[in-house]
């Protein structure tokens, strides 16, 4: 709440730039036409919450106003990435209408209804509150995935409702994260893995270096210079731009998203793939080696990592 607009700053400098920059790669370098080009834009500009919210963890930075301040600017990125996919892929139909309706009905009812029911029923060996919660994301998107948009947005939206009422509740957190992280999230990359098609990669690799470096090309040109108008040292500015070009949750969702919609083929789908996991390890792997911001880490994670 504190640097908002700096967080705001960042998160729309971090998808702007790199999807116009990645369009324009995909459309005039690699010769893809319009619609896979914005899909490639919208994939690549994307910003891995689960990547950065990782690093968090392992160095502390999530209970800083620093690390705090990152997450913030993802979550922009990736709400301006969920949302320009919806505008621009998803059908306008009745099924569109009935989806706004709803949705609009839950952003407003959930939040109402969440704390009365944990209340009521929470705090018991069932674990109201788990599936409750779950029961809630599976059915907006299940609601969305009808409607042809993309079922994360609901989940993205809801999230933001529940942030002040439940994510207070740091036992019921780490229950969600071990569900998700540890039973849901493979299955999904499983899925999204089964599509790439190898041969395909390694026939025309050009594509996956161009658009890795475009990424992170961009990704500098448009986080840096926001970071250090809000009054961060080079090194912080770097880590910070570094981490918003981590791609790989958001990025492979759009790409997945495309794919089911045949807005890409195969040999896209594969060649983004492949770009965005590099985007997931490379800018990760040069941010914590050569610009790690140590004077932000928490007293007890330095006596921790001390020789």
């Amino acid at each position: 709440k504190l640097k908002w607009k700096e967080a705001a700053a960042i998160g729309v400098a971090s998808f702007l730039v790199p999807a116009i920059g990645c369009w324009a790669v995909a459309y005039y370098l690699l010769g893809w036409e319009n619609a896979p080009a914005l899909l490639a834009g919208i994939a690549l500009a994307a910003t891995s919450v689960a990547v950065v919210y990782t690093v968090m963890m392992e160095y502390g930075f999530n209970r800083t106003d620093y690390g705090k301040t990152i997450l913030a600017a993802c979550f922009v990125t990736d709400l301006g990435t969920v949302i320009t996919l919806g505008l621009v892929f998803a059908p306008v139909t009745w099924k569109t209408v009935v989806f706004i309706v709803v949705l609009a009905a839950a952003f407003v009812g959930v939040p109402r209804v969440t704390p009365i029911a944990l209340g009521k029923f929470g705090g018991r060996p069932s674990e109201f509150e788990t599936k409750f919660l779950i029961f809630a994301l599976m059915a907006l998107g299940a609601l969305a995935t009808w409607a042809g948009s993309e079922g994360v947005l609901p989940a993205y939206l809801l999230g933001m409702t529940l942030a002040g009422s439940v994510g207070r509740d740091h036992a019921l957190v780490r229950r969600l994260r071990a569900i998700t992280i540890g039973l849901l999230t493979p299955f999904y990359f499983i899925r999204a893995g089964y599509f790439v098609s190898i041969p395909a990669v390694l026939a025309a690799p050009l594509g996956v270096i161009a658009f890795l470096a475009i990424e992170m090309a961009t990704k500098v040109a448009s986080v840096y210079p926001v970071a250090r108008f809000f009054g961060s040292p080079h090194k912080d500015a770097m880590y910070t731009t570094l981490l918003m070009a981590s791609g790989l949750t958001f990025g492979t969702i759009s790409a997945l998203f495309g794919l089911s919609h045949n807005i890409i083929d195969e040999s896209q789908y594969s060649t983004l793939v492949a770009a965005i996991v590099a985007t997931a390890v490379t800018p990760t792997l040069i941010a914590n080696s050569l610009y790690l911001p140590r004077h932000h880490l928490p007293e007890e994670e330095v006596a921790a990592k001390a020789p």
